[in-house]
């Protein structure tokens, strides 16, 4: 299935990202996609000249792109029978750049490998959370030494089974249906997994009163986040057809606790290459990845992640500014 027209490569200075790149160049030729490949340098501030010859900003800045369209060419070049490729240099800080280009050119795909700081445990940096934060195309960061084939993918949805429908449910299918599309590709595992709570359950103990109420209470939430992870499963079989739906057979994972604390377990769990999930919600729909939760993930998985927005979502990085 064709889901992207023009991916945006993003090459990340200082890690291994030839398996990277190589996946991206797969994708664009599965897709017939146009594929870019850029680099941002960081802008000099302006100086003058010295007597001894130290060139003034103006030249540094001129070297300093020379030479990263010098790297671009030489990690393009393995690639360049298979598919034409556009490279470019941006000057400037570097998730504002990137955010820049995708409004400007319509990137519908972001894909850049991982910056992995030292100083970390996390394996993303901080233009990486950026561009998850606020970049309107989907994300997806890759693990140095990327696998050229998955085995496992994660998709996390979550939802309020009292609200779904509209903005969060689109948002549930647009996870659902790429993760399928990247599973029967790479003939991985699909996981599909949602963790849920009750809410009341912790009142209801505190209050006291009958426990087999209180039983009741948590057994109906749970039926009914249930009944919305498999409401999204039929909407994948709906999609994709049953004989395409029976050979992924997707494995679901319905867990009780915080979406942070369960996602990044069972990510482990299940030896998850890449976690696919939503990153940002527009006001008023609760239950959905954010803030706080979705960063919470972010900082602790360490495998891949492609992360989606909700259909609308405006970034708040401009053109010009």
């Amino acid at each position: 299935m064709k889901r992207f027209k023009n991916i945006l490569y993003v090459s990340e200075e200082g890690v291994d990202q030839a398996s990277a790149l190589a996946r991206a160049v797969t994708l664009a030729e599965n897709n017939q996609a146009e594929l870019t490949v850029i680099a941002v340098v960081p802008r000099i501030p302006g100086s003058k000249g010295t007597a001894d010859g130290v060139p003034d900003s103006t030249g540094l800045q001129a070297t300093l792109e020379s030479e990263q369209r010098q790297r671009l060419e030489s990690l393009i070049d393995p690639h360049g029978q298979r598919i034409n490729i556009a490279r470019k240099v941006f000057t400037g800080k570097a998730f504002l750049e990137i955010i820049r280009a995708v409004l400007r050119h319509g990137y519908d795909l972001v894909i850049k490998p991982a910056e992995n700081p030292d100083f970390l445990a996390r394996l993303f940096g901080s233009d990486d959370m950026h561009l998850l934060r606020k970049c309107p195309a989907p994300v997806w960061l890759m693990k140095s030494q990327e696998k050229s084939n998955y085995s496992s993918i994660l998709a996390a949805v979550d939802f309020d089974p009292l609200m779904a429908g509209g903005e969060e449910l689109a948002l549930n299918e647009q996870i659902i249906g790429l993760s399928a599309s990247l599973a029967l590709s790479d003939f991985a595992v699909l996981h599909l997994a949602h963790a849920w709570e009750a809410f009341a359950e912790g009142k209801m103990s505190v209050w006291g009163g009958d426990p087999a109420a209180a039983a009741t209470y948590v057994e109906n939430e749970r039926l009914q986040h249930e009944s919305g992870l498999y409401q999204l499963g039929e909407w994948l079989r709906n999609r994709i057809g049953s004989e395409a739906y029976d050979y992924l057979a997707p494995r679901f994972h319905l867990r009780k606790g915080q979406a942070r604390k369960v996602i990044t377990a069972l990510a482990g769990e299940v030896q998850a290459d890449l976690v696919v999930m939503g990153t940002v919600a527009r006001t008023g729909i609760p239950g959905l990845l954010i803030g706080n939760t979705a960063e919470a993930i972010l900082e602790q998985v360490q495998c891949s992640v492609l992360a989606l927005k909700p259909a609308g979502f405006v970034s708040p990085v401009k053109l010009v500014e």
